[in-house]
């Protein structure tokens, strides 16, 4: 039997808008690793928290969810589907509702502490990875191969998430999703525990006037300059 590939962790951080989750997915595809989505999983807390009508700042209440539901990824579909007690729930996750309450929920330490667990433990499981969020080059991996971290304007960012929306079908409030990012750069940028940060020694890159596929053969080149040809070869 073939020795396994070596670990290869390629972290991308940035807010809401930046393009982290396409980007994250089209350049696992290109470099033959698999996609990690964390953000999908505090949402998925935040969801359970909405369902079970627990105050998405009851710390106590939300570890109690955590801990008789189960958070994962179907690792068979591309990108891996995000499942809540082995159901799928993408769509119910990127609700308005759940994105109103998900960085409240992300402040709570114990839930952080849950979530970073959990990212590890999937990490071990998939240790050829392109993880994607707000904390996984500064805290969840630090010591990853290669930490980017994605920025753009504002404005733009708002824009992004205008069209994302409507192009899943939904009606689509601009003041709404305007005051939706803005709250929540404001929570992720100042909470206590894990907050969004440009990591030490990461590469950022400006996303706003570069398309998807730029940024995309942009942090592939990177890649591949930085990892040996070895550690590239597909899983």
């Amino acid at each position: 039997m073939p020795d396994s590939p070596p670990r290869l962790i390629v972290t991308i951080d940035g807010p809401a808008g930046t393009g982290k989750s396409a980007v994250s997915q089209q350049l696992a595809e290109r470099l033959g690793l698999d996609c990690l989505d964390t953000g999908a999983m505090y949402r998925c807390v935040s969801l359970l928290a909405i369902r079970c009508s627990v105050d998405p700042a009851d710390a106590v209440g939300l570890m109690r969810l955590i801990d008789t539901h189960t958070i994962d990824f179907d690792w068979q579909s591309h990108p891996p589907a995000i499942m809540l007690d082995k159901q799928p729930v993408e769509a119910e996750i990127r609700t308005g509702e759940v994105g109103r309450v998900v960085s409240i929920v992300a402040a709570i330490a114990p839930v952080r502490t849950a979530m970073v667990e959990r990212q590890r433990a999937i990490a071990d499981v998939h240790p050829r990875l392109v993880s994607e969020g707000r904390d996984q080059g500064s805290v969840v991996f630090p010591d990853a191969e290669v930490r980017f971290f994605l920025t753009a304007d504002p404005e733009i960012r708002i824009q992004r998430r205008v069209r994302q929306l409507e192009s899943c079908g939904r009606k689509v409030n601009e003041a709404a999703i305007r005051a939706e990012i803005e709250g929540r750069d404001t929570l992720d940028s100042t909470r206590s525990v894990g907050p969004l940060m440009c990591p030490v020694g990461a590469i950022e890159i400006d996303t706003s006037a570069v398309g998807l596929v730029g940024v995309v053969e942009q942090l592939e080149q990177v890649v591949r300059d930085r990892v040996s040809s070895a550690v590239l070869r597909p899983c």
